[in-house]
């Protein structure tokens, strides 16, 4: 992967100091250096397409990583505990580098989506998940990734909302990352 020089230049800084004082290097993460708090907290804070959806507020990848972690279950009720922890985690890299709409993902090319793979190794890691997920697996959560996006930034959303969507709270950052913790507590995958 880009970024690092070798030793005789000068280094490339591509490290992050997260609230929990973990330093997270980017090109190079340590499943030491990633804390849940700091996942939950980041993704809380960053919005789905750029906030560019309906309604008063924007919907953050916090909420959108419940929803999908939900349909799964939903669509697959009694799904494995790391399954639930991975579909909750799969936008998690997002925490540190940001929600880019898959088109820009696809011209930035191989590189960002190295450093995207990286960042959720680690992550999987981190929370004692399989690093390969099966096809199967892959493919649910990737289903349950794209039925939001009608849902939240058409005009043609189904309304009124589908079953599985009415008891959801579409709003409230703080309730979304403290959710994330219950849902982690659920699976009881959440290390210390």
């Amino acid at each position: 992967m880009a970024g690092r020089k070798g030793s005789a230049e000068k280094q490339t800084r591509a490290w992050q100091r997260m609230l929990s004082g973990r330093r997270l290097d980017l090109l190079d993460p340590s499943p030491l250096d990633i804390e849940l708090e700091d996942i939950a907290h980041g993704l809380a804070r960053v919005m789905r397409w750029n906030g560019q959806t309906k309604g008063p507020q924007g919907f953050s990848v916090a909420q959108h990583s419940l929803l999908v972690e939900r349909l799964c279950v939903h669509w697959r009720p009694g799904w494995p505990a790391a399954y639930r922890m991975a579909a909750l985690l799969h936008d998690a890299p997002e925490y540190v580098i940001g929600d880019l709409i898959s088109p820009f993902k696809a011209a930035i090319g191989a590189d960002y989506k190295a450093l995207e793979a990286g960042l959720l190794a680690a992550i999987h890691r981190r929370f004692g998940l399989p690093v390969n997920l099966p096809n199967s697996v892959n493919d649910l959560i990737k289903r349950a990734d794209i039925y939001p996006i009608v849902l939240m930034t058409s005009s043609s959303a189904p309304t009124p909302r589908p079953p599985i969507l009415k008891p959801f709270n579409w709003r409230g950052l703080v309730k979304a990352r403290q959710k994330i913790f219950s849902v982690a507590r659920e699976t009881s995958l959440m290390l210390t």
